[in-house]
């Protein structure tokens, strides 16, 4: 009833590096190319062996070593993800079913590249509502298992890996740490972000993501400002989705969060859909490039043209 917050946080990227020059021994590109129209310099590849459950039971262990607490303190696991092969177990199941996590509530969320800060949302209702006092909120990927490797305008934009967050109630003179969402969606625009097909393939209509995600996103990602009581100009950090350099750093300009650290992990890990954000913020926070407490802007944003986002205190 009195909210929620993070208490900790981890990551996890397969091991494998695909640089751009990889790349472009595959599809007709070149390091020049990439890094002038997207800012991606390296992506981790998961390999055949390492399903989506097992990045985001990775990442959720890091987190709860983090937190100082063990899988019995955990009643609720939320995944993010669009990439699970099985529909069930789902991805949740199995993430808990690898981490010894005795009867949590267990569901995926596919909201795609926003997953994330749905599920966060999600986990803070809940916590709220009573209905669960201690959530494991992970966003995971294994995008390169949907990528069409011979589009050059696509394959060179994904990367695997996984964000875990542990989400608890806070104590009644606590201030609450996940501060109200702010989502919604253009449903009529939701082709212009697909993963469709047998097998399922990623693709996009950039330039119309492009504009919409630089015209329509900068007042929305205001008004969760505004919605938590406080101006762009207070935040010490932003965390977009890590789509592509061209448009966060415009969107984190526009947004008026001047003094920010504005994540820029997309350089080093590609677009990791709704494992960005977790997994940018982790390295934030593992850099100590954002004091515990300060004020954090969380905005996911893409597939069915999708938003949520909210500011929360960092961990």
């Amino acid at each position: 009833m009195h909210g929620s917050r993070i208490a900790a946080i981890g990551h996890y990227q397969p091991a494998r590096v695909l640089t751009n020059e990889d790349l472009a021994g595959m599809v007709d590109t070149s390091d020049e190319w990439i890094r002038t129209r997207v800012g991606i310099r390296t992506r981790h590849i998961a390999g055949p062996d390492e399903p989506v459950d097992e990045l985001a039971a990775h990442a959720a262990a890091k987190a709860l070593a983090a937190a100082g607490l063990g899988p019995a303190d955990i009643d609720m696991v939320l995944v993010a993800t669009s990439t699970a092969i099985d529909r069930s177990p789902n991805t949740a199941a199995r993430v808990a079913a690898r981490l010894g996590i005795p009867g949590p509530a267990a569901m995926d969320i596919n909201v795609v590249c926003a997953g994330f800060t749905h599920a966060l949302a999600t986990a803070d209702h809940t916590i709220r509502a009573g209905a669960a006092t201690r959530a494991l909120v992970i966003g995971a990927e294994k995008m390169t298992d949907v990528a069409d490797w011979s589009d050059r305008s696509t394959c060179v934009l994904v990367g695997d890996g996984a964000g875990a967050a542990v989400v608890e109630a806070c104590a009644p003179e606590q201030e609450p740490g996940i501060g109200p969402v702010l989502w919604g969606s253009v449903p009529e625009m939701g082709h212009t972000v697909r993963i469709e097909g047998t097998p399922p393939r990623f693709a996009q209509e950039g330039q119309s993501v492009y504009r919409w995600a630089t015209t329509r996103l900068p007042a929305i990602a205001r008004q969760a400002c505004e919605r938590t009581g406080i101006t762009p100009e207070d935040l010490a950090g932003v965390v977009l989705h890590q789509a592509n350099l061209r448009i966060i750093e415009p969107l984190a300009e526009k947004i008026g969060a001047v003094d920010a650290v504005i994540a820029r992990d997309v350089t080093e890990s590609g677009n990791t859909s709704a494992a960005s954000i977790p997994l940018a913020l982790s390295k934030l926070v593992e850099q100590g490039a954002l004091p515990t407490g300060a004020p954090v802007l969380l905005f996911g944003f893409g597939g069915n043209l999708s938003y949520a986002g909210q500011v929360i205190h960092c961990p």
